[in-house]
C-alpha cells in the first residue's frame, strides 16, 4: 500500500526498483521537497536521538517547514553525559550525574527544544517507581558504569530515576514530555509498555503540572490510553491543559487501514477530542513523513464521518474536531505559539510568532458556498450551490432534492428526451460525496463536491452515473480480482470573443502549429494557472502542449483508479473552463469545433492491476505483443463491442465529424501498436521494459462524454471479453486499409443502431438508465439533423 502511494507521488512505475531509481536520480533535497510539500506539514519536531548512519542536522530541515525543532531523548542525553569524563578525573556519582543532567546546556538553553522524550518502555518498562531515591540510583549507576563505554542505560532503578528527574526538568521549563507506549521494534517487551503502568506517576502530586503525551496510539493498548486521557486531567479545564494527551503516529501508517481506523476510534472512545493529536512518526526517509500525513488525513476523515453517521458528532462538530486533531491540539500542547526562541536563532522572529495564528486562520477560513455537482445523461456538468452551514447541518446527510427528469435532458435543450422514461413527476436526492469536497482554486471562498444520486441516503438511484461505474468496478474486482486504472488526455480549444458586423463570434486564440512554443506562450498564463489549480486539487498533471488545431491544447493527467480518474476528469474540465473564463476566454471540449480543422478528444489510457501490480503487461515476456492473456481478452472485449459503446464515449452527432480517416482519431475497427489511427492503441511509454506494453489507449472517447458512463461501458465490454475469453486479432501497424477493415460507425445513428442490437450492457447498466441514454441520443440525432449549424452552440455546453 505504501509503495503504491509513493509510486503515485513520484509518478514512477509500481515497483520498489522504480522508486529507488527515481530517488537515485532526484537526490535527497528534491525528494524531501516533494514529500514535505505534498504532506503540507507546517512544523517538524524531530527526536534526533535515533542512531542512523547518515543524519542531517536540525538547521538543514528548515527549508521544508516554517517551524523546525528538537524533541530531546532523555536516556540518550544521560548516556552522552556518562560517556564523558569528569573534569577532575573522578568517577560519576548520583550527585554529580544529577547536577550535570539537570543543568545540562542542551536542556537549559532550550533554543531548539520543544519537548522531552522517554523510551523507558524499551529499557525497563513503564512501571516507574516514583519512590526511587538518589541512593537507589547510585547502585544502578555503578552497575551501568561497570559495563563500560559507550554507556547503555537499562538498569531499571537508574531508568526510573532519570525519568522522574526529567519530569521535574520538563515542569521547570514548561516543556511537555513524550512517552513511548505500545508497540515498537523487536527489542521492546510489549508487556512492559502498557500505559496503565504509568498510574503511579500520573497520581504523584509532584507532577501535577506535567504535560505528557502517550505516543503511537499506545497500540494495542489504545483503549487503555483513551481511559487515561479521560481520567487524568488538571482542574484548569478552561485552558485545556490536560495531563495526558494521545498521539497516533506509528500506528498510522504502520497498520492496515482497518487497524488504523479501529485504533483511532478506540482512542476517541473516552478521550476528549482536544487530547488526541496527529504526528507522522516520520523518520530516516522523507517518504515516511508523507505517508504519515496522507494516511492520517484519510483515517481522521473516516473516523469523523462515522461519528457523524452514528450521531456522536454533527458535521460542524466533526469539522472542528478535524482541525483540533490535525493541528490545533499540537499547537497548544507543544506551545508552538510561544516558541520565539527557535526563530530568534535563525533571525526570523516575525514569521515564527505569526505562524500559529496563520495556521488557525487557514483552518477557520469562511467558506460561504458549496457547489454540489453532477454530470447528466448528455454529459453536461451541472451544479447546485448551498451555504456551507446548510451542508454541515442537513445536506451532508440528507442531500438536496433534484427533479428526476433532469437525467433525461438532451444536449440541445433543458427538457426530457422523448421516450427517456423520465417525467416532471418525482425527485432524486443529490448526496454529496464528502471524500471529493475541494476548495475551488479560482474562488477560494467556496468549495465544490461531487454528488451521488440516491433514492434516499444509502440507496443509490438506478440512473446514477457514479454508482453505475462503481457497480461495474465491483464486478471486475469480485470476479477477476482486478482493478482498472485510467488516465485521460484532454484536448480543448481556447476561444476569444470578437465582434463582426455587430455580432459576437468566438474564434481560436492562436493558429500556430502542433507543439508550437509561440502557441504555448500565447496561452501560458491560462495553462500555468490551470496546472497550479489542478495541483491544489490533488490532480497530477503529466504534460501540457499545443495541439494541431487552431487554439487547441492538450492536458495529460496521471493515471489512477478509474472511479477517481472520472472524478478528476470532471474537476479538470471545471478548472479549464473556469480559469479560461477568468482570463476572458472560452474553453470548449466540443469534439469538432471547426469542421475543417482537427477535432478534440479525451483519449483514455487503461491498464489492469492486481495487488498493486500491472497485470495488463506480460511481465514474463511470454506474449508475442507484450500484453498478458488477461490484457488481451479484456482488450478484445472492448474491440468487439466498440461500435455500440461509441454511443457512450462519442455521444454527440458532432463526435463523428471528428472520427474520420487520416486524422489520428480512429475511423476503422482494429487495434495497433503505437498506431495513431487505431481506436485501440497499445502503448509502451518511456520507462516500460522493451517489448512490453503497459497500457492501451481508447481514442474515440471525447470531451462530451459523461466520464462515469463512458468508463462503465468500456469496463463492461472488457469484462465480457474476460468472461468469454475473446481472442484479440493481430494488430494493424500500417495505415488502415478501408478495403480490408470494417468501418466504425460513421454517425451517432449507426452507433445507436449497434447499441440496440448489442444487449450485453443490460447486466451492467440498469434498463432504465440504458433506455434514457438511448432516448437522449435519438433526440440529439433528430435535432442536429434538422438544424445543421446548431452544433456551434455546444461550445457553451461542453
Amino acid at each position: 500500500r505504501n509503495l503504491r502511494d509513493i509510486a503515485e507521488l513520484y509518478g514512477t512505475e509500481l515497483s520498489l526498483q522504480g522508486v529507488e531509481e527515481y530517488r537515485k536520480v532526484s537526490r535527497i533535497q528534491s525528494i524531501c521537497s516533494t514529500c514535505f510539500k505534498a504532506a503540507r506539514i507546517n512544523a517538524i519536531l524531530i527526536d534526533d536521538g535515533l542512531k542512523l548512519d547518515k543524519k542531517h542536522d536540525i538547521e538543514w530541515h528548515r527549508s521544508f517547514a516554517p517551524i523546525v525543532g528538537r524533541i530531546l531523548r532523555i536516556e540518550q542525553l544521560a548516556e552522552e553525559i556518562l560517556d564523558e569524563d569528569l573534569p577532575d578525573g573522578s568517577s560519576w556519582t548520583a550527585d554529580s550525574f544529577t547536577r550535570a543532567f539537570v543543568s545540562n546546556d542542551t536542556v537549559t538553553v532550550a533554543g531548539e527544544i520543544f519537548g522531552l522524550k522517554s523510551i523507558a518502555a524499551y529499557r525497563s518498562g513503564l512501571e516507574i517507581n516514583t519512590n526511587v531515591t538518589k541512593q537507589d540510583a547510585e547502585e544502578g549507576l555503578r552497575q551501568v558504569l561497570i559495563a563500560g563505554k559507550p554507556v547503555h542505560i537499562a538498569n531499571k532503578t537508574l531508568v526510573d530515576y532519570i525519568f522522574l528527574q526529567s519530569l521535574e526538568v520538563a515542569q521547570s521549563y514548561d516543556l511537555p514530555m513524550q512517552i513511548h507506549t505500545g508497540f515498537g521494534d523487536k527489542d521492546l517487551d510489549l508487556r512492559l509498555s502498557n500505559p496503565l503502568l504509568l498510574r503511579a506517576v500520573l497520581e504523584d502530586k509532584r507532577f501535577s503540572k506535567s504535560r505528557l503525551v502517550l505516543l503511537h496510539a499506545s497500540y494495542p493498548f489504545s483503549r487503555e490510553a483513551s481511559y487515561l486521557a479521560s481520567v487524568y486531567s488538571q482542574a484548569n479545564i478552561l485552558e485545556l491543559n490536560g495531563l495526558v494527551y494521545l498521539d497516533f503516529g506509528l500506528a498510522i501508517p504502520k497498520l492496515s487501514m482497518h487497524g488504523m481506523i479501529s485504533s483511532m476510534k478506540e482512542l476517541l472512545e473516552l478521550a476528549p477530542i482536544n487530547k488526541v493529536m496527529f504526528s507522522t512518526d516520520g523518520y530516516a526517509f522523507p517518504e515516511t513523513f508523507y505517508l504519515g500525513a496522507k494516511k492520517s488525513r484519510e483515517v481522521v476523515f473516516s473516523v469523523l464521518r462515522d461519528a457523524c453517521i452514528d450521531g456522536d458528532l454533527s458535521i460542524l462538530e466533526a469539522v472542528e474536531a478535524g482541525k483540533d486533531i490535525l493541528a490545533r491540539n499540537a499547537i497548544h500542547f507543544y506551545k508552538i505559539s510561544s516558541a520565539n526562541s527557535v526563530v530568534s536563532s535563525v533571525n526570523n522572529v516575525s514569521s515564527h510568532s505569526n505562524l500559529p495564528q496563520k495556521l488557525n486562520d487557514d483552518l477557520d477560513i469562511d467558506v460561504s458556498l458549496v457547489r454540489i455537482m453532477w454530470v447528466d445523461g448528455s454529459g453536461q456538468h451541472r451544479c447546485r450551490a448551498i451555504p456551507k452551514m446548510r451542508l454541515n447541518e442537513i445536506v451532508a446527510k440528507n442531500g438536496v432534492a433534484l427533479a428526476s427528469v433532469t437525467m433525461g435532458f438532451a444536449s440541445h435543450m433543458d427538457g426530457p428526451a422523448d421516450g427517456c422514461g423520465l417525467i416532471a413527476v418525482g425527485e432524486t436526492r443529490l448526496i454529496p460525496d464528502l471524500t471529493t469536497i475541494r476548495r475551488i482554486p479560482w474562488n477560494k471562498q467556496d468549495e465544490m463536491v461531487l454528488a451521488d444520486m440516491c433514492v434516499k441516503p444509502g440507496e443509490a438511484w438506478e440512473y446514477c452515473p457514479r454508482d453505475a461505474l462503481r457497480r461495474v468496478s465491483k464486478i471486475l474486482k469480485h470476479e477477476f480480482d482486478l482493478e482498472m486504472n485510467a488516465g485521460f488526455e484532454n484536448e480543448f480549444i481556447l476561444l476569444k470573443s470578437i465582434t463582426r458586423e455587430g455580432k459576437e463570434e468566438w474564434v481560436p486564440v492562436d493558429s500556430s502549429p502542433y507543439c508550437s512554443s509561440s502557441a504555448f506562450d500565447a496561452a501560458s498564463p491560462v495553462l500555468r494557472e490551470v496546472a497550479g489549480a489542478l495541483q491544489s486539487l490533488g490532480i497530477s498533471v503529466e504534460q501540457l502542449h499545443a495541439e494541431g488545431g487552431k487554439g487547441q491544447f492538450e492536458l495529460v493527467l496521471k493515471y489512477t483508479i478509474c472511479t477517481k480518474a472520472a472524478d478528476n476528469l470532471v474537476y479538470t474540465r471545471e478548472v479549464v473552463r473556469a480559469i479560461a473564463r477568468k482570463h476572458g476566454l472560452l474553453a470548449t471540449f466540443i469534439p469538432k469545433y471547426a469542421l475543417d480543422d482537427f477535432g478534440s478528444g479525451s483519449h483514455v489510457h487503461l491498464s489492469l492491476w492486481r495487488n498493486g501490480q500491472n497485470v495488463f503487461m506480460a511481465s514474463d515476456r511470454s506474449s508475442k505483443h507484450g500484453i498478458s492473456t488477461v490484457g488481451k481478452e479484456f482488450m478484445a472485449g472492448i474491440l468487439h463491442h466498440l461500435p455500440s459503446i461509441l454511443a457512450f464515449i462519442s455521444p454527440l452527432p458532432n463526435s463523428y465529424d471528428r472520427l474520420q480517416p487520416n486524422t489520428c482519431s480512429s475511423a476503422y475497427l482494429f487495434w495497433g501498436n503505437e498506431n495513431k489511427e487505431a481506436p485501440l492503441r497499445a502503448t509502451s511509454p518511456p520507462g516500460t521494459p522493451d517489448g512490453l506494453v503497459s497500457n492501451f489507449e481508447i481514442k474515440p472517447f471525447d470531451g462530451s462524454a459523461n466520464p462515469y458512463l463512458g468508463i462503465a461501458a468500456i469496463l463492461a465490454a472488457g469484462i465480457d471479453g474476460l468472461r468469454r475469453h475473446l481472442s484479440l486479432p493481430e494488430p494493424v501497424d500500417t495505415n488502415p486499409n478501408p478495403e480490408i477493415l470494417q468501418r466504425l460507425p460513421a454517425s451517432l445513428s449507426e452507433s445507436l443502431d449497434a447499441l440496440h442490437k448489442d444487449d450485453f450492457l443490460k447486466e451492467f447498466i440498469s434498463d432504465k438508465l440504458l433506455t434514457a441514454i438511448k432516448a437522449i441520443r435519438k433526440a440529439d440525432i433528430d435535432h442536429y439533423t434538422k438544424h445543421k449549424d446548431a452544433y456551434k452552440q455546444l461550445i457553451h455546453r461542453f
